[in-house]
C-alpha cells in the first residue's frame, strides 16, 4: 500500500522525487552518483553509502573531512543497528587544562577530540558490505587525483570556511590553492587526500588509527600544540549501540542514543503525539506553534541532561517515559509562547546520506566536521581536516557534559530512522546542520510519517528553527499571514535572509514504497536524489 498521500509540490522548488528500486540521496551529486556506480557493481546499500560518505570527504570538504566523526542506522532486511562512530577526548583533557586556556576553543588542535568516521567505514563493510573496501573507495581517490568541479553552493561555503580559518596549520596548504577558495566551477584537486584514503582502504583503517598515519596526526599536534597522543587514537573503537525509539503516528521514530542529540527530536515528537499533533493543517499556526513549544522544552532536557551515555545522570529513557512526555506537554499554553526550563525524569558546515537496495537493506548515514571545516586543522600532505567536536563540552563544573579525558562530548550530528508499526521499514532520513539537525528531523517526521507528504515537498517547504528563549529563525518562504500569528502569541520571530543550508540545514529522505523507494533531496544544497 502506497505510504503517500499528497504528492502535490506546494513549495518553491523545481525538483521532483526519484523512484527506483534502489537509490541514494547527498548532498553532492557527485557523491551520490558514487554510490549509484557500487549498486550498479553489485553492492550492496552499504557500499553505495560508503563509497557517497568517502567521497563526500573530498567534493564537500566545507561538510565533513577524513578527520570527520560519523553515525549510522542500518536496516539489514531483518533487524536495526546503530552504530556510533564519534571520538572522545584525548586522556590530557582535564578540566584543569581547559581553565589554563580560559576554556575550550572553536578552532586548532584543543578543539580536537579522536576522529571516529574513518572507523565508522571500516565497522560498516566489514559487518554489512559486499564489495572490497578498497573498490568501495577508488570514486573517492578519483575524485581527489583527478580534480572534480567545485559546485556552488560548496563553493560559497568554501569561501566562507577560507576566510575564517585560513590561519590555522595546514588549512591555506590544502584547501586555499593560489591563495583562495576554489569558485564554482574550478577543478579542485588534492593528491595528499588520494593517498591518505588508499592507505586507509588498503589498511582497513589500522594506518589512521595504529598506523604511519596515526604517528603523521599526533606528531602534527605535538609540533602545533595539541595533546592528542598516538594512544588517544589507538584507543579509539566505533560502537554498536542500537538505537532509542519513539512511537510517532503509526509509526516508530529511530535515533542513536547519546552522546547525539537525536534524543531531543523524540522527546519532542512524544509530547506532539501526546498533544495530537497532525490533526491541524500541516502548515497552519496551530501545528507551528505546538512544533516550536515542544522542541523548546526537549532542548532544554538536552542541555541540562545530554553526555556522553557513560557519564549522564539519567536514562535515555527515563527522558523518553511517555508519563513524563505527557508531563512536559501539559507544560504547553496553545495560544503563548513560553520561556522553556528542563524537567525532572523520574527514574524508570555536516553531511547526511541515505541509500537503499533491492535487497530491502536501507541506511542512514551522518559525518561531520562540525562548523564547516571543523577545527580548521589540516595535517600537513595527507589531506586530514579535523573536526572540532571538543567544542561540543562545556566547562561548567559537575555538568554531566563537563570536559574530561577519554570522553564524548554531547554531539549535534543525528542520523534517523523510521519503522512502520508493524516493524517494517519505513524511511532513512536525516537533516544536516547543527542545533538543526533535531529541529529538521521533527519537521521531516510530520510532514512525511503523519501528514503523508512526500519526501521532496517535506524537503522543500521553509522551516523554522528555534533560537533561545522565545527566539524562533524563520525562513523568508514562510508563510507571512503565519508568521504574524506566531507573533500574536508570543513568538520572536526573526525572517532570516540568505541562502538556508547555513541555517536550516540540508534533508535527504529515502522511503520505501512497497517493492521500491521514494527519495528526496534538498533544494538548499548542490545534491540530488538517483535511481534505479
Amino acid at each position: 500500500m502506497a505510504s503517500i498521500q499528497d504528492w502535490t509540490f506546494p513549495y518553491a522548488s523545481r525538483r521532483s522525487p526519484v523512484l527506483g528500486r534502489n537509490a541514494v540521496s547527498t548532498s553532492q551529486p557527485l557523491a551520490a552518483q558514487a554510490g549509484l556506480r557500487m549498486l550498479l557493481a553489485g553492492g550492496n546499500a552499504v557500499d553505495a553509502a560508503l563509497a557517497a560518505a568517502m567521497t563526500l570527504t573530498v567534493v564537500e570538504p566545507s561538510g565533513c573531512g577524513i578527520g570527520s566523526d560519523g553515525f549510522a542506522i542500518v536496516w539489514d532486511g531483518q533487524q536495526l543497528h546503530g552504530l556510533n562512530a564519534s571520538g572522545r577526548s584525548p586522556a590530557a583533557w582535564t578540566p584543569d587544562y581547559f581553565a589554563r586556556l580560559g576554556g575550550i576553543p572553536e578552532k586548532g588542535w584543543n578543539a580536537v577530540t579522536v576522529p571516529g568516521a574513518v572507523s565508522a567505514w571500516v565497522a560498516l563493510s566489514r559487518r554489512f558490505g559486499k564489495l572490497p573496501f578498497e573498490q568501495v573507495a577508488q570514486p573517492a581517490i578519483d575524485c581527489a587525483r583527478d580534480g572534480f568541479p567545485v559546485s556552488p553552493v560548496i563553493a560559497t561555503l568554501w569561501d566562507l570556511g577560507g576566510k575564517k580559518l585560513g590561519g590555522q596549520p595546514g588549512f591555506a596548504d590544502c584547501f586555499l590553492p593560489g591563495g583562495r577558495a576554489p569558485r564554482a566551477g574550478e577543478v579542485f584537486r588534492s593528491e595528499g587526500h588520494a593517498r591518505t584514503l588508499e592507505e586507509i582502504a588498503a589498511t582497513m583503517g589500522e594506518s589512521f588509527y595504529r598506523g604511519a598515519l596515526a604517528q603523521k596526526i599526533a606528531a602534527h599536534a605535538r609540533a602545533c600544540g595539541g595533546v592528542m597522543t598516538e594512544d588517544d587514537l589507538a584507543a579509539h573503537q566505533a560502537d554498536w549501540v542500537g538505537t532509542v525509539s519513539q512511537p510517532f503516528g503509526d509509526s516508530v521514530v529511530h535515533e542513536i542514543p547519546p552522546n547525539g542529540q537525536g534524543i531531543a527530536a523524540l522527546m519532542a515528537l512524544g509530547m506532539l503525539d501526546a498533544l495530537g499533533v497532525g490533526d491541524q493543517p500541516l502548515d497552519g499556526v496551530d501545528s507551528v506553534h505546538l512544533q516550536i513549544e515542544a522542541m523548546k522544552l526537549a532542548f532544554a532536557d538536552l542541555h541540562q541532561y545530554n553526555a556522553d551515555i557513560d557519564h549522564m545522570r539519567v536514562t535515555p529513557a527515563q527522558l523518553l517515559d511517555r508519563a513524563y512526555l505527557r508531563e512536559r506537554a501539559r507544560l504547553i499554553d496553545r495560544e503563548r509562547a513560553s520561556l522553556p526550563t528542563y524537567g525532572a525524569p523520574q527514574p524508570g558546515g555536516t553531511v547526511y546520506l541515505a541509500a537503499a537496495d533491492a535487497s530491502g537493506m536501507m541506511v542512514s548515514f551522518i559525518q561531520s566536521n562540525y562548523m564547516g571545516f571543523g577545527s580548521g586543522v589540516v595535517v600537513p600532505d595527507t589531506g586530514i581536516s579535523l573536526q572540532n567536536r571538543g567544542a561540543g563540552f562545556t566547562t561548567q563544573a559537575g555538568h554531566a557534559n563537563e570536559v574530561g579525558p577519554r570522553k564524548r562530548p554531547s554531539h549535534t550530528i543525528i542520523p534517523a530512522f523510521a519503522m512502520n508499526a508493524d516493524g517494517t521499514p519505513q524511511m532513512a532520513f536525516g537533516v544536516m546542520g547543527g542545533p538543526m539537525q533535531s529541529q529538521g528531523h521533527l519537521q521531516m517526521a510530520l510532514r512525511v510519517l503523519r501528514h503523508g507528504q512526500n519526501p521532496q515537498a517535506a524537503a522543500d517547504a521553509p522551516r523554522w528553527r528555534v533560537t533561545g528563549g522565545k527566539g524562533v529563525a524563520v525562513e523568508p518562504a514562510f508563510d507571512a499571514a503565519v508568521v504574524a500569528a506566531l507573533r500574536a502569541r508570543g513568538h520572536d520571530i526573526t525572517v532570516e535572509d540568505g541562502h538556508g543550508v547555513f541555517a536550516f540545514g540540508g534533508a535527504q529522505l529515502v522511503l520505501r514504497d512497497g517493492d521500491h523507494y521514494i527519495a528526496g533531496s534538498d533544494p538548499r544544497k548542490d545534491g540530488c536524489a538517483v535511481a534505479f
